[in-house]
Parts: structure tokens; C-alpha cells; sequence
């Protein structure tokens, strides 16, 4: 083993969403000596900023860790994909790029089971430091942050309607799904610079990359911490057929996300005692909750043909007009090359007994059978609804020692009598929306999940197991918690119960997950860590 020269204040594992806000943060002081360790590669390719290219980097073991869940009983026995970004950026270089920060009243549960500082008007500044929002500096939004927000560079009529079609329902039209309240129809804001990716990597590390005080390894996979007197004091990893340490005086920073950091801590002896046992790992620190308290987003994916109006699926299979897109994007940086996954986003309750919208609708103008395949050949549209607030909750774990391995991973999905409620009800609200008049012109016809699936609760919570899919938003996995909770990892600081020196800064220390795509508030986490490590070191 190799020691790697240089001694540093601060060793950040993983360059996803996190760890770039993070190493941006950490080496604003020239005199913090800062690594930054990365597994995937640097974000070199094209297909990682032009913002259609997710079609391409996930399903790519370029550019995705390409995990499996098992085959899960809520899913009817189906196993799915479940990416995550091996790359510079992390998942913010190849996920959805919608800018969603959730409902307020998440963060106000956090705030009400103890975790203090975690409330609503707590994160509110932080969200608004980090942006650069093209609607300008206001009481919600801030501007010259390295998250740059953009509205999207082209429209479609089928998503119009829907809008109107939603509204006839009685659900407003919202501008912003940003003020702490998302119920409304809308266009999402995304991610965006004059059509093009910006991912956490193209916001906060690129601009400081060059700084003496900071370090940068990609190529870098982390096997283990490495600990002396029950403090962390460095890592272990693997680059280039070579195993190296790399040692702190100050802290390690988890920032490898809900799937990364946890595979790294169970590999060091942290986690369920029984689990590790079972991988021949020494237990160095028992907590039960790493790798358990998973939480994602399912949705279930309707799709409707439609008739009198463009959908992307003819284009898709018509070579002259593809061939007119990237002209149009070369020249304009507009146009379909510039969608993201989903344009239109419809926020709603499942039924008159939510308090608050528990739904979220993806209305995108193309349809396929699953993630990867072609087009169809036929004009429809896919509209699909999620969960908001799953109560389901399932757990990810190593099998084996071997860094290499691809962990467990269990959502356990639509497990609960409340999610099943909840799919079913969203089928039924999804065919409620594309009844309305406003639509009848276009003449949609259900082709997922078909017409001959009934209303009855059996036959929908079958339909959701059929159709459901994730939309890459696992959480929880190193909750955040008071220290009388047993299944908590991390205190309201993100330090680690029972290891000095040690934090968890990412997706996985949320207790529970946002109403709404969970890559802002993992930067906001991030916001936030960084200001904590730097207060805690005065």
C-alpha cells in the first residue's frame, strides 16, 4: 500500500451533487488542504451537457454504476435498473435536471422530530445562496450561485392542453414550484444553461478546480475508512491497479450518496452487526440503521396514444426532422435536444384525505416501452404519476467484502396498504386528467395500463406492480436523527454516532424524502454541511 503524499484538513469522498458543493466550499480558505476522491471518470463526453444525453449515459457503464434492485414482490417479481452517476457530477450529470426543492412542510417535519436547524426557514437561505435563477434575486430565489435554474427551451401543444385539462380539474396554474407549496400544474424549471447540462461539477467544481489547496483524483474507488482511537482518520482506495491511503488531521466527508457512502461504512465495519458478520467484516462501530430506512419515488407510468398533434415519437423515426433538431440545437441551443425527461409537472392529491399534494405527475410528449428502448412508432404521450411520500421503506446492503461488488438492493416497494392506496388512487387521477374536455380534441386512448384493467383496488395495485418504476430518488439510508432513535446514523450536524471526524453529507442522511426530485435538497445538504464543518472547526 501507498501513502499518498500530503496531509489534509479535509478528505471528501465521492464528486456527485454533494461533494462538488462541497469541495467548493471547504477550499474557499487557501489554508484548508482539501482531497476530493472520485470513483467515476471526468465528465469529458459530450453526451454529459447536451441535456438529451441521458438517453445515453444511463444504462452505460460509462456512466452509470449500473445497479439492480432485486426482483420485487410490490413490482409483481420485476427487477429494475437503478442508476447512479459514475462520473465527475455524480447523478446531476445524467438525472432529469428538474430544480425541485420540495414542500415546506418537509422540512418542518424534520425540524418537529427534534432535528433542530432543518425547518423550512432554516433551509429557505440556503437554497436561495446556491442558485442562480433566471427569474432574479428575490425573497425565493437568488442570484450569481453556482446552481444555475432555467425555464425550458421548447414546447409542445399536447402538454398545453394537459395543463388546461388540469385546470379544469381545479388544479391552478403555478409559475413556480419553488415557494415551499408545489400544488399546481406547471412547466418544471431545470438544471439548465442556455441549453445545456449544468450539472453540480459544471457549477462548483469547474470554476475552482484550480486551486493549490485542492486536490482531484477520479479513477478513485473507495474500499474502507481507516480509523485510530476512535476517530476517522483516512482512506483506503484503488487507482490505476494501486491501493493507496490518504490521511486527514481534520475530517472524512462521505458525499458518495445513498447507495456509495453506505456500501463504504458497511465495508468499514460500520452497520448491522448481523450483516457484517455474514460478509466476514469486523465490526468496528454497531448502527443499525445503515443501509436500512430506504426510501424512493415510484411512479406509475400511463401512457396514452393521442391523435391530431406532434408527439416526439414521429419525429424520433423520421430522419429529416432528427437531422432538423440538431441543427436547431447547434444553431439555437433549442428545441428537443434540449428536454429534459419530463417538461410538464402536475403536483395533486391522490384523494380528498391528503392534506397537502401527495402526487407528481411527469408529462412528457414521446412514450416507449421501458427506459432505453426506441420510440414508438405511434404518437402518444406518457403521464406519469409518483408517490410524493412513500411509507414503504426497504434496505441496501454489501454481500461481500469485495469493493467491486454490486450491493443489495431492496426498496420494497408498494409494501405498505398506504402506497397500494395511494398507486391505485393516482391511476384513477391520471384517467381523470386525460377524460377532460380539453383533450377530447386529441382523441387519447389508453394504452398503459389499458383499458382493460378496472377501477376496482385489486386490479389497480396489480396495474402499479406492472407499470411502476423508479425515478432514481433513493434516500434515507444514513438517517438523520436524534440519538435516542435506534435507526438513526447521523445527528442534526451529520456526524457520524460513535466515530470521530467522521460526516455523512448527501442524499442518504434524509429522514425522510422530499415531495419532489431529490437533487436540490441534496445540494441544499450540502449548502448546509459545508457550513456546519467550517463553524465546527472555529
Amino acid at each position: 500500500m501507498t501513502d499518498l503524499d500530503g496531509d489534509f484538513d479535509y478528505i471528501i469522498v465521492g464528486a456527485g451533487t454533494a461533494g462538488c458543493i462541497m469541495a467548493n466550499r471547504l477550499s474557499e480558505n487557501p489554508q484548508n488542504r482539501v482531497l476530493l476522491v472520485e470513483a467515476g471518470g471526468k465528465d469529458d463526453w459530450i453526451w454529459f451537457h447536451i441535456p438529451v444525453g441521458y438517453l445515453f449515459a444511463i444504462g452505460n457503464p460509462r456512466s452509470d454504476w449500473m445497479f439492480k434492485t432485486v426482483k420485487e414482490p410490490g413490482l409483481n417479481g420485476r427487477s429494475l435498473a437503478y442508476p447512479r452517476g459514475k462520473v465527475l457530477g455524480g447523478s446531476s450529470a445524467i438525472n432529469a435536471m428538474i430544480a425541485m426543492r420540495g414542500q415546506a412542510e418537509d422540512y418542518n417535519s424534520w425540524r418537529q422530530n427534534g432535528l433542530v436547524g432543518w425547518g423550512w426557514d432554516d433551509v429557505l437561505p440556503l437554497f436561495i445562496k446556491m442558485e442562480d435563477h433566471f427569474l432574479g434575486a428575490s425573497d425565493i430565489h437568488g442570484a450569481g450561485g453556482g446552481w444555475r435554474v432555467e425555464p425550458p427551451r421548447v414546447s409542445w401543444e399536447i402538454l398545453d392542453v394537459i395543463s388546461d385539462a388540469a385546470e379544469q380539474m381545479g388544479i391552478a396554474k403555478t409559475h413556480d414550484f419553488n415557494t415551499g407549496d408545489n400544488e399546481g400544474v406547471g412547466y418544471f424549471h431545470v438544471n439548465q444553461k442556455t441549453g445545456r447540462r449544468w450539472s453540480s461539477a459544471r457549477g462548483f467544481l469547474k470554476p475552482i478546480v484550480s486551486r493549490p489547496n485542492l486536490r482531484v483524483i477520479t479513477g478513485a474507488s473507495v474500499d474502507k475508512l481507516v480509523f485510530q482511537d476512535g476517530k476517522a482518520t483516512g482512506i483506503i482506495y484503488k487507482a490505476e491497479g494501486q491501493e493507496f491511503r490518504a490521511k486527514t488531521q481534520g475530517e472524512v466527508i462521505l458525499t458518495s450518496g445513498s447507495v456509495g457512502s453506505v456500501q463504504i461504512l458497511q465495508r468499514s465495519g460500520i452497520g448491522p452487526s448481523e450483516w457484517l458478520t455474514e460478509c466476514g467484516i469486523k465490526v468496528h462501530h454497531e448502527l443499525q440503521g445503515v443501509g436500512r430506512n430506504l426510501q424512493d419515488h415510484l411512479q406509475q407510468r400511463a401512457i396514452y396514444k393521442v391523435g391530431n398533434t406532434r408527439t416526439l415519437n414521429e419525429t424520433y423515426h423520421n430522419l429529416f426532422k432528427r437531422a432538423a433538431i440538431g441543427i436547431e440545437y447547434a444553431l439555437f441551443r433549442r428545441g428537443p435536444l434540449t428536454m429534459a425527461p419530463s417538461q410538464l409537472g402536475i403536483f395533486t392529491r391522490s384523494s380528498n384525505d391528503q392534506d397537502r399534494a401527495n402526487i407528481e405527475f411527469h408529462v412528457q410528449p414521446l412514450s416507449l416501452d421501458k427506459f432505453g428502448d426506441p420510440l414508438h412508432e405511434f404518437p402518444a404521450i406518457t403521464v406519469s404519476a409518483c408517490n410524493l411520500r412513500p411509507t414503504s421503506r426497504g434496505t441496501l446492503r454489501i454481500l461481500d467484502k469485495n469493493p467491486d461488488s454490486k450491493p443489495q438492493i431492496a426498496p420494497n416497494y408498494l409494501s405498505t396498504d398506504e402506497d397500494m392506496q395511494v398507486a391505485s388512487d393516482a391511476i384513477r387521477v391520471t384517467r381523470k386528467l386525460m377524460s377532460q374536455p380539453a383533450l377530447q380534441r386529441f382523441h387519447p386512448e389508453e394504452y398503459l395500463p389499458g383499458p382493460s384493467v378496472g377501477d376496482d383496488q385489486a386490479s389497480l395495485v396489480k396495474a402499479a406492480g406492472d407499470i411502476g418504476t423508479t425515478i432514481f430518488h433513493p434516500v434515507g439510508t444514513a438517517k438523520m436523527g436524534i440519538d435516542s432513535d435506534p435507526m438513526a446514523v447521523v445527528d442534526s450536524r451529520l456526524r457520524l454516532f460513535g466515530v470521530k471526524n467522521l460526516r455523512i453529507v448527501d442524499a442518504s442522511v434524509m429522514p425522510t424524502i422530499t415531495s419532489g426530485n431529490t437533487n436540490t435538497p441534496t445540494a441544499m445538504i450540502a449548502m448546509k454541511g459545508a457550513d456546519m464543518i467550517l463553524e465546527d472547526r472555529l
